[in-house]
Parts: C-alpha cells; structure tokens; sequence
C-alpha cells in the first residue's frame, strides 16, 4: 500500500525592513556616515511628508535624487557601507530557516518588501537573507555612483504592487498573504491584505498601524513573529508554541498581551459660556 503523503501548505510571507527586521531608520545610518546631521534629515523628511511630495517612505530616495547635500555627499558605496551600521533584530536568519522547512504541514516564502534603496538591504542581510528575496528601491546610477534617477520606488502602494506580483509568481491565494511591518507607509499594503482575508502582523504599536493589523507583537527578536503566526495560522495553543520554541533551544521567557486605547480629550465648553447667536 502506498503511503500518503501529508500535504504541505503554501504560504507568502512579506516584511518591511527598517524598524520591522531592525531597530532604525537606514536613511539616519546613510545621513550619519555620510556626515549629514541626524536632525537635519529627520526635518528634511518631515518636510516632505508635509508637502506629500513622495509617499510615505519614499523620502530617503526623493533625497538621495533631489536634494543638494545628499547628491553631493551620498554615492552608492555609502548604501553599502550604511547597511553594515544597521542594527539588526535577532534571530533573522534562524526565522528565514524555520519558516521554509520547520513547521510541520506549513511553508512559508519570506520575502522583505521595503522603500530603503535594495543596496542598503542586501548589505545589511548579506548571508542572511537570499539577495532575490529582497525588493529594495531600485536606483539607477551613473559612473561616479551618484543617484541619476529612480527605477521603482517601493514604498506606499508600491508595496502593494510588489507583493502581488509575489502572489502571481508563487501562485497562492490571498488569504495566503502575511505580512510583517511597522508604521504609516505598511498601511497601503497592511489594508490590502486585510481586505483579502490575509494576516497582517505590526512590530510596534504606532497609532495609524496597530489598529489596522490584525495582530501586533512587540519584541527585540524577529522570531516573535511566529507566536501570531502558529496560532492564527497553525491553530496552535500555548503549550504547543512554547514546545516549539524549546525543541529550537529557545525559550519564551516572558510574555504578557495588553490591548491600548489612544484618547484625546479635550474640555468642552459649559452651556452658560456660549453666547446665544445674535
């Protein structure tokens, strides 16, 4: 009799870069190295957003295009150089390997989606993370290695263009989407996803994020993304996911789930102080 064998499911796994896999922006670690004060690209970028000029996340490349001090400051050996001063989260690369092989009946392909330029990235997750895994900004540049003009810019809706031309080459359904990111520019993406009945995972407790994902998990170690994961995905409890973590030689050694309310409360004005309309 021949032996069945178990099905594996398929899944596409998506994650931003900067403060979702590391701790900072990695437009502060090009502006630092490039001797550009960590103030002035902070109101540089602020700015931008005021103006909505790009969209959110895209402010790095808009720079590194447009902007004097950083074209004749930033050349494309400063990316690379600027992803090796990242800081990263733990345990990426022990992530990348659980999630392709380790989850009984589950596989998911983990990709990172990101407006930092792709140079930046695959610097910082060099051995980690394969380079065609990686969909960075896409930058043209010319003979001195200055910015000469923008291919594709990955934040915004481009983060949503991305991961459905992800979809189409893996060939999974929607609600076999998951994605990992942090802030305002995952929104795009993040209701996408949602709408599709995908499982959509925020990394910090941003206002204009945490409402919108699905599940939010506060951690200094990438592998916290799996705790959402085996449970909205897996169905498994508590114990199991503890298990799992040990047979890795890991250990949960904390763990506590809060739920926050944002509320701006002003005073309201009496009755007796509004003057009746003349």
């Amino acid at each position: 009799m021949q032996a069945t064998i178990p099905s594996v499911k398929q899944y596409l796994l998506a994650s931003d870069f900067d403060q979702t896999l590391s701790f900072n922006d990695s437009g502060l670690a090009l502006s630092e190295l490039a001797g550009i004060p960590a103030q002035i690209f902070e109101a540089k970028v602020a700015a931008l957003a005021i103006q909505n000029l790009v969209q959110q996340g895209g402010e790095l490349s808009y720079l590194l295009l447009h902007d004097p001090e950083y074209r004749a400051r930033v050349r494309k050996e400063h990316l690379v150089q600027a992803g090796k001063s990242v800081r990263l989260k733990k345990n990426i690369q022990q992530l990348s390997e659980l999630l392709a092989s380790d989850i009984p009946g589950f596989r998911f392909d983990f990709h990172v989606i990101s407006a930092s330029p792709q140079e930046v990235i695959e610097s910082a997750l060099q051995d980690i993370i394969p380079a065609d895994h990686i969909h960075g900004t896409q930058l043209l540049y010319d003979r001195s290695g200055q910015v000469q003009s923008i291919i594709r810019v990955n934040a915004g809706y481009g983060k949503v263009a991305v991961l459905d031309d992800l979809q189409k080459k893996f060939q999974v359904g929607p609600e076999r989407i998951v994605y990992v990111g942090d802030g305002s520019s995952d929104i795009h993406v993040m209701l996408h996803v949602n709408r599709r009945e995908g499982l959509t995972i925020a990394v910090s407790q941003a206002r204009h994020i945490a409402p919108i994902a699905k599940r939010t998990v506060l951690s200094d170690d990438a592998l916290s993304i799996m705790v959402p994961l085996l449970e909205e995905i897996a169905g498994w409890d508590a114990t199991r996911i503890r298990t799992f973590f040990e047979d890795q030689g890991l250990l949960i050694q904390e763990r506590d789930r809060v739920r926050a309310d944002w509320l701006t409360i002003t005073t309201q004005p009496s009755p007796a102080r509004i003057r009746p309309e003349q």
